[in-house]
Order: C-alpha cells, then sequence, then structure tokens
C-alpha cells in the first residue's frame, strides 16, 4: 500500500516548522544556560527589554499564552531576581511585572546569544528578514482564522 502524497512528512509545513523551532531551541539553549535563562524565560524577558512593567495578562497575550501559563515562568524570574511583580492599586486582580537592575543588565549578554544564532542559521540580511515576515504572516493569518 503506497501513502498519499500529501502524507509524507517531508511534505508537511508543520514538520518543517517543528524541526525548524527544535533546531533554533537546541542551539539558545547553551547560550542562554550561561546567563541562566531558559528559552521560555528568555522569551519573557525579550517583551520586558522592548517595553518594561507590563501586566502579566499584556505579556502573555504578546507571547501567545495564557496568564496562567505565563506565572510559573514569572515566579521563577523573580525568584532569579531578574523580574518583580506588584499587584497594581487600581485592580487588584492585574499582576505587574518589571525588570529589576539585574534583568535589565542581562539584556546585553542576551542580544549576544541572539547574534550567536541568526550567525548559526547562515541567514542573513533580507533572507532572514524575509523568512521571519513570511511566519509572522503565517501566525497572524492563522490566529485571524482561528478567531
Amino acid at each position: 500500500m503506497t501513502t498519499p502524497t500529501n502524507l509524507r512528512l517531508d511534505d508537511q509545513l508543520c514538520f518543517a516548522l517543528y524541526a525548524a523551532t527544535n533546531q533554533i531551541t537546541r542551539a539558545y539553549r547553551p547560550l542562554l544556560e550561561s546567563i541562566g535563562l531558559t528559552y521560555p524565560q528568555y522569551l519573557v524577558m525579550l517583551v520586558l527589554w522592548e517595553s518594561d512593567g507590563r501586566p502579566i495578562g499584556d505579556i502573555a497575550g504578546r507571547l501567545q499564552l495564557t496568564p496562567h501559563a505565563l506565572s510559573p515562568m514569572v515566579a521563577r524570574l523573580k525568584k532569579a531576581g531578574l523580574v518583580h511583580r506588584r499587584v497594581d492599586g487600581g485592580d487588584g486582580r492585574v499582576v505587574n511585572v518589571a525588570l529589576t537592575e539585574k534583568g535589565r543588565a542581562l539584556e546585553f549578554d542576551a542580544s549576544r546569544a541572539q547574534y550567536d544564532v541568526v550567525d548559526q542559521t547562515g541567514l542573513c540580511g533580507e533572507d532572514l528578514g524575509d523568512l521571519r515576515d513570511t511566519l509572522h504572516s503565517l501566525v497572524l493569518r492563522m490566529s485571524v482564522e482561528s478567531s
């Protein structure tokens, strides 16, 4: 019996994205470990380096996670002294997350890790930007379709 053409592993977009994601996160792992971050924690820190002092719900939305999924990561970042959490005085249900001095200082080392990983991809300039834009567009299209 032959496999239908559309069910071949190498023809699957989902597998190509999965395999690429695994390679990228594997490349980041040792670089981030050296500065005390996991990849998911790095993503949280990226959001805060971009715009510090945000509600946990905003950070979760930016990362396309639920606030409940993000809370344990924020707790570990707090324990590491990289962020602090404060309950919003106007709305006790809102928890704001902000960088500490130690968290701000980590940005430079994290940027070096990011440059190293980009270098490992062999992509540069326009090719890197085009791939990133295509993937962002894909996420946006699929988010709109699933709404």
